[in-house]
Protein backbone atom coordinates (compact mmCIF):
# COMPACT_ATOMS: atom_id res chain seq x y z
CA UNK A 1 0.00 0.00 0.00
CA UNK A 2 2.90 2.68 0.76
CA UNK A 3 4.66 2.39 -2.43
CA UNK A 4 1.16 2.63 -4.45
CA UNK A 5 0.86 5.52 -3.18
CA UNK A 6 3.52 7.18 -4.67
CA UNK A 7 2.22 6.19 -8.30
CA UNK A 8 -1.03 8.28 -8.07
CA UNK A 9 -1.49 11.21 -9.85
CA UNK A 10 -2.96 14.32 -7.46
CA UNK A 11 -6.54 13.75 -8.37
CA UNK A 12 -6.10 10.33 -7.56
CA UNK A 13 -4.65 11.28 -4.19
CA UNK A 14 -7.75 13.26 -3.95
CA UNK A 15 -10.27 10.76 -4.99
CA UNK A 16 -8.32 7.68 -2.59
CA UNK A 17 -8.56 10.52 0.26
CA UNK A 18 -11.95 11.41 0.19
CA UNK A 19 -12.96 7.48 -0.07
CA UNK A 20 -10.69 6.57 2.94
CA UNK A 21 -12.68 9.29 4.79
CA UNK A 22 -15.99 8.19 4.19
CA UNK A 23 -14.87 4.40 4.88
CA UNK A 24 -13.47 5.65 7.81
CA UNK A 25 -16.56 7.45 8.97
CA UNK A 26 -18.59 3.93 8.23
CA UNK A 27 -16.30 2.33 10.53
CA UNK A 28 -16.71 4.18 13.51
CA UNK A 29 -20.14 4.78 13.28
CA UNK A 30 -20.41 0.73 13.30
CA UNK A 31 -18.27 0.54 15.94
CA UNK A 32 -20.08 2.67 18.60
CA UNK A 33 -23.85 1.07 17.54
CA UNK A 34 -22.36 -2.51 16.73
CA UNK A 35 -19.70 -5.25 17.50
CA UNK A 36 -16.88 -4.95 14.64
CA UNK A 37 -14.74 -7.55 13.15
CA UNK A 38 -11.64 -5.94 12.73
CA UNK A 39 -10.80 -3.30 15.20
CA UNK A 40 -7.78 -2.40 13.29
CA UNK A 41 -9.26 -1.23 10.38
CA UNK A 42 -10.28 1.94 11.97
CA UNK A 43 -6.00 2.51 12.45
CA UNK A 44 -5.48 1.50 9.54
CA UNK A 45 -7.60 3.76 7.75
CA UNK A 46 -6.47 6.37 9.78
CA UNK A 47 -2.87 5.61 8.93
CA UNK A 48 -4.20 5.59 5.11
CA UNK A 49 -5.42 9.41 5.49
CA UNK A 50 -2.12 10.48 7.05
CA UNK A 51 -0.16 8.76 4.44
CA UNK A 52 -2.15 10.63 1.72
CA UNK A 53 -2.10 13.82 3.19
CA UNK A 54 1.43 13.73 4.36
CA UNK A 55 2.49 12.94 0.42
CA UNK A 56 0.17 16.07 -0.82
CA UNK A 57 2.24 18.00 1.63
CA UNK A 58 5.46 16.92 0.06
CA UNK A 59 3.98 17.60 -3.38
CA UNK A 60 3.07 20.96 -2.41
CA UNK A 61 6.39 21.64 -0.37
CA UNK A 62 8.25 20.50 -3.73
CA UNK A 63 10.02 17.76 -2.08
CA UNK A 64 8.39 14.99 -3.91
CA UNK A 65 7.56 15.75 -7.61
CA UNK A 66 3.84 14.94 -8.37
CA UNK A 67 3.09 12.34 -11.07
CA UNK A 68 1.03 13.59 -14.04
Amino acid sequence: MKGKLEELTMEELNKSLLDTKVELRKERFRAVTSKVDNPKKINNLKKHVARILTLKKEYELGIRKPRG
